[in-house]
């Protein structure tokens, strides 16, 4: 049994399953001198620096699943040789970088290395390779990758359901603590080679989605993005997920999250909004998440290929002599060029189904066209995979028997692996590329296509072409590919709709060259010039001015285990003491207290808002002190107001955020002459009646002086647009009358010209002044959006020239998060514990009402 409490579920999985940590062998230094909390010693130990690095080139990190290597063991002398893998990502987005940037890799390696040759080879990799391979135990990467990664998290974020045992793998529990003690270990080794404050790192795809945490954990300020390369399902499909939010948070701790398309982001966006109850904005066209005080970025952009790479293979010898093979091999024929792996998700069954109604509805077609589909090798393992080949190797068989003859093939699968030039040089000679995954992320075979189509100089000679000759290629996507948005020119299809692929193909086929040309065109032009060095230079810049404010406040680590977040915040911003708020209440004599209701002295989980007794001894001990002055400021009406605080006798109302004023119970309820005009709300309250009856879930309140529209209860994005749209309708309509029209959290709100909680605030303060009793004592607590008029209210007023000496003001916000005010509290509870730390500090005497009655018919 174990013996100790774990707050961690990384150090459960770690100790389950013997990972030890990493240990830390590089010093690092602090370079850039920022505000650093006491927390943040805790939570980061940049203290042990001993080296300075102001000399230091730009570091990037690229922390991916497997790193940009080969390797092999050589036969004569036993050793493992390693060489760079020319086609990965990882390897070509350095183009994107200066020359003077050093790139460090953080990954797994494709081959399984013993654990005596371990240390010898992380030598040499980091050596030779500038790369930190992490050796996960043989039995941590099958459950991580073949378990929780390829069987849980790929067919969930392509869509696949685990609706039943022979259909997708339930969740394991044991495999998710298989995938958090792999994205600890990753973390561990980017954390043996960082400089916190001064590289960026930059995580890859959804191997690695919790890995952040672990960096934001033990680095406050670390300069984190993270790309997505496969889909983001909606929220319907990802919601199903057991540890949905474990992850999301995961991602929440980058700065800065990239994703193909829109579509993807917009799913990601909406499953923060429904499962976080996060809102975003475009902040200056970027999408902006606000997070615990900090900002997260949404990039949208689709990665590109590499131009130099691909060319030089078309150049190559082998590729113009493969290339006159294929033409030999296809004379007089239309060659339409598949290239896929053998995934359930690439639709190449539905593919050969399209091509079969193709040749059945164009006889004119058969003996003319061909199919050649090349089948990349299996990136996973399991039925799936088997049924899939099984069901694609039958529909060829059966085209190839139907309509084939001794002669002619209509389908040519090439299942093997197939090289790179003899790819290059299928590409140049296809008519047509046809893509027709159900579900893929990026997926870059069209780009190469394209690029292959437009040819060298080298490829020129190999065809008998002149430099100048037009170039054409067609191409024939799917719609639910992520490259399909930015290729304008081609013909997307839904793969399902086998007729309608069908047509695509023949209209490829038959399209006039003018048109094909121009096609080409348009996406060579888009395709040379987003490569992927453009991507990575777009995604970098922008990580750079996500992460350039993070020295410029103050951090704490809340949370524990994978729900670890970083609250970001001003310096200046601080929690208020008890101990230090009793001493300043102590020494002064004249003090004005202004509280909100709702969220500052009753939760706003709470299902009733009646106040506790507590409540009620607290205030009541607060106002029994001739020294204080005391006001609930509230949006709540009078009726409500009244009832509750009946115990209270000398407590000031301030209800429906100030139209109605009570200095106590025992003088009369003023309302505000600014604005009488109440005619407005016949205008308003049908308009917002029809967005109600349109919006399931939402409902109106109706105040003396005020109408609010909730949709708190609605879902979250349609209650969003409604209240956008309800906001912009009472706006223009509402142009000539004596109201204003605002939108806090989860309502639209229509109230009279002139009303704030703000105006409550400076009326008491400044009838204090003029009796003569100026205040050397303020405290104002409150946890909306309307409270921050009242914090910014009490500093302008108190800068007036009437107050000699500026009093104590303590505003302060519940909940941490960014405010006009210098202190906050984190809930309804600490409030409570504060006044009654007030209230124990008071010294309660006979009031006499007069001594501070406050009229407020001068300032009306």
């Amino acid at each position: 049994m174990v013996s100790r409490s774990y707050v961690n579920l990384l150090d459960l999985a770690g100790d389950l399953l013997g990972i030890p940590n990493t240990p830390r062998t590089i010093p690092r230094v602090m370079t850039v001198p920022g505000v650093i909390s006491d927390l943040d010693a805790c939570g980061r130990n940049d203290a042990d620096s001993d080296v300075s690095s102001s000399g230091c080139r730009e570091r990037r990190i690229i922390v991916a699943n497997m790193l940009p290597l080969q390797a092999k063991r050589d036969i004569d002398t036993g050793k493992w040789c390693f060489s760079w893998d020319e086609d990965s990502i990882l390897l070509q987005l350095k183009d994107g970088f200066s020359s003077e940037t050093e790139v460090i890799y953080v990954g797994s390696l494709k081959v399984e290395i013993d654990a005596n040759e371990q240390e010898e080879i992380a030598q040499k990799l980091l050596e030779d390779f500038n790369c930190v391979p992490t050796f996960l135990p043989h039995d941590l990467q099958k459950k991580f990758y073949l378990g929780f990664c390829k069987q849980q998290l790929w067919p969930l974020f392509h869509y696949m359901l685990p609706i039943c045992p022979d259909h997708g793998d339930r969740f394991d529990r044991v495999l998710w603590q298989a995938y958090v003690s792999a994205n600890k270990i990753f973390a561990d080794k980017v954390m043996e080679i960082i400089n916190p404050d001064e590289d960026f790192v930059w995580v890859h795809d959804y191997h690695l989605m919790v890995l952040p945490t672990f960096l934001r954990k033990r680095y406050n300020r670390v300069k984190l993005g993270f790309f997505l390369h496969s889909p983001f399902p909606s929220s319907e499909i990802y919601r199903t997920l057991p540890v949905r939010d474990e992850i999301l948070r995961g991602l929440l701790n980058s700065d800065l999250i990239g994703f193909h398309t829109f579509d993807y982001a917009r799913h990601f966006l909406s499953c923060c909004s429904r499962m976080l109850g996060l809102d975003y904005e475009s902040k200056r066209g970027h999408i902006g998440l606000d997070y615990f005080g900090r900002t997260i970025f949404i990039k949208i952009l689709p990665v590109g290929i590499h131009m130099g790479r691909l060319e030089s293979v078309l150049n190559l010898h082998s590729t113009s002599a493969k290339l006159k093979e294929i033409q030999e091999e296809f004379k007089g024929k239309k060659v339409i060029l598949g290239v896929d792996d053998m995934d359930i998700f690439k639709g190449i069954s539905l593919k050969l189904l399209a091509v079969e109604q193709l040749l059945e509805q164009n006889p004119d077609l058969q003996g003319k066209v061909v199919l050649v589909q090349i089948v990349n090798p299996a990136r996973g393992s399991g039925k799936d995979v088997q049924e899939a080949k099984k069901e694609t190797y039958s529909i060829v068989q059966r085209i190839n028997v139907t309509y084939g003859s001794t002669n002619y093939r209509p389908v040519v699968l090439i299942d093997r692996h197939v090289a790179r030039f003899e790819k290059s040089a299928y590409y140049a000679v296809a008519e047509c590329c046809i893509v027709n995954a159900v579900r893929d992320g990026m997926n870059l075979v069209p780009y190469k296509y394209i690029v292959c189509r437009q040819g060298t100089e080298q490829l020129d000679k190999t065809l008998g072409r002149t430099a100048d000759s037009p170039r054409s290629s067609m191409l024939v996507v799917s719609e639910f590919i992520g490259c399909s948005p930015s290729l304008s020119g081609a013909i997307r299809v839904n793969p399902w709709d086998i007729d309608a692929v069908a047509d695509a193909l023949n209209s490829a086929l038959t399209m006039n060259d003018s048109e094909k040309q121009l096609r080409h065109e348009k996406h060579y032009r888009y395709v040379s010039s987003h490569d992927v060095a453009y991507w990575a230079r777009s995604f970098m810049q922008d990580l750079e001015r996500a992460c350039k404010d993070h020295y410029t406040k103050r951090c704490w680590v809340i949370g524990l285990g994978l729900g670890v977040r970083v609250v970001s915040l001003s310096p200046g911003f601080r929690k208020l003491s008890i101990d230090h708020i009793v001493s300043a209440y102590k020494r002064t004599s004249r003090r004005a207290i202004f509280l909100d209701y709702d969220g500052t002295l009753v939760p706003q989980s709470s299902i009733s808002k009646i106040p506790s007794p507590e409540v009620i001894s607290v205030l009541n001990a607060l106002c029994n002190d001739a020294k204080n002055i005391v006001y609930i400021v509230s949006g709540r009406g009078r009726d409500s107001l009244c009832e509750w605080f009946i115990s209270c006798k000398m407590i000031g109302l301030a209800a429906e955020h100030g139209y109605f004023l009570r200095s106590n119970q025992d003088s009369e309820w003023e309302m505000s002459h600014l604005s009488a005009d109440l005619e407005w709300k016949k205008v308003v309250e049908p308009i917002m009646q029809s967005y109600t009856e349109a919006t399931d879930g939402s409902n109106i309140e109706i105040k003396e002086s005020a109408l609010v529209w909730h949709h708190r209860d609605a879902d979250p994005d349609f209650g969003s647009c409604q209240a956008k749209e309800l906001l912009s309708h009472l706006e223009s309509v509402l142009t000539n009358e004596p109201a204003v029209v605002k939108r806090g959290q989860h309502i639209v709100e229509v109230m009279p010209q002139g009303i704030s909680k703000g105006q409550v605030a400076e009326k008491v303060l400044t009838n204090m002044v003029n009796g003569g009793n100026s205040p050397d004592f303020v405290l104002c607590i409150g946890d909306d959006i309307s409270d921050e008029d009242m914090f910014e209210s009490i500093s302008r007023t108190v800068s007036c020239p009437s107050f000699q000496v500026a009093p104590d003001i303590f505003a302060c916000t519940v909940g941490r998060k960014p405010s006009k005010a210098k202190y906050y509290l984190d809930d309804s509870a600490d409030v409570i514990k504060l006044l009654q730390g007030l209230g124990s500090s008071s010294n309660p005497k006979p009031r006499h009402l007069p001594h501070f009655q406050v009229s407020f018919e001068s300032t009306v």
